[in-house]
């Protein structure tokens, strides 16, 4: 088995030679994020970036949720790899960062596949139809509420749909017993909840800060 060290440069070279290479509307909303301060950090990199672009487009997804939209550089993402028709429904409770969002969505033509609900995440989920018609989940949200969140879209989940869950490794930390804390407590909860869960099939993908991969089955 091979390791090595991803570096800024590696991670860039890599980018740099996928088909969805950062515009200036992508660096326009880095920036602005970047202005927020140390919060910039929860913002996705461009190697993630173009991997919901491509999950997006490989499941042929019309019906997207994500929870947890911060500046809204993964919506974006995602939406623009939505088939024909297709939406994306973002769950968040911040105004002032969504605003950000909002304006790159607009900047990308993406606006009108982006339906932006401001209120409590469960609040949202558990007032969807019960039908089985999600194409593609992305959950990157308040740790301690991902196995609400997953109980509330699984079944909303169409077979051959995608949960994508974000930092389930939490930079390594998730297998180092003497860390605790709220975040990393409800991490390792629901890493084992989503293991053995029989709707579907799984992959947690070491890379960026871990990415849970889920199939429905």
């Amino acid at each position: 088995m091979r390791n090595f060290a991803v570096t800024d440069q590696v991670r860039d070279y890599a980018v740099g030679h996928g088909s969805w290479v950062p515009d200036e509307i992508v660096r326009q909303l880095q920036s602005d994020t970047q202005a927020l301060g140390d919060v910039a950090g929860m913002q996705i990199g461009d190697d993630e970036g173009q991997l919901l672009t491509m999950i997006a487009r490989l499941v042929g997804a019309r019906r997207a949720v994500e929870v947890g939209t911060f500046t809204g550089y993964s919506s974006l993402c995602i939406a623009r790899g939505l088939a024909d028709g297709g939406s994306l429904l973002c769950c968040d409770i911040s105004v002032d960062w969504t605003a950000i969002g909002m304006q790159a969505w607009e900047r990308a033509g993406l606006r009108d596949r982006i339906e932006l609900r401001l209120a409590p995440a469960l609040q949202t989920l558990r007032a969807l139809p019960r039908d089985a018609v999600i194409d593609l989940v992305f959950i990157d949200a308040d740790k301690p509420g991902y196995t609400a969140y997953w109980d509330e879209l699984v079944p909303r989940v169409r077979e051959g749909g995608v949960l994508l869950a974000d930092n389930v490794l939490w930079s390594g930390e998730i297998v180092d017993e003497s860390v605790t804390g709220e975040n990393v407590a409800a991490l390792r909860a629901f890493n084992d909840k989503v293991a053995i869960d029989g709707r579907v099939e799984v992959v947690v993908l070491p890379a960026f800060d871990g990415l849970t991969i889920a199939r429905k089955l």
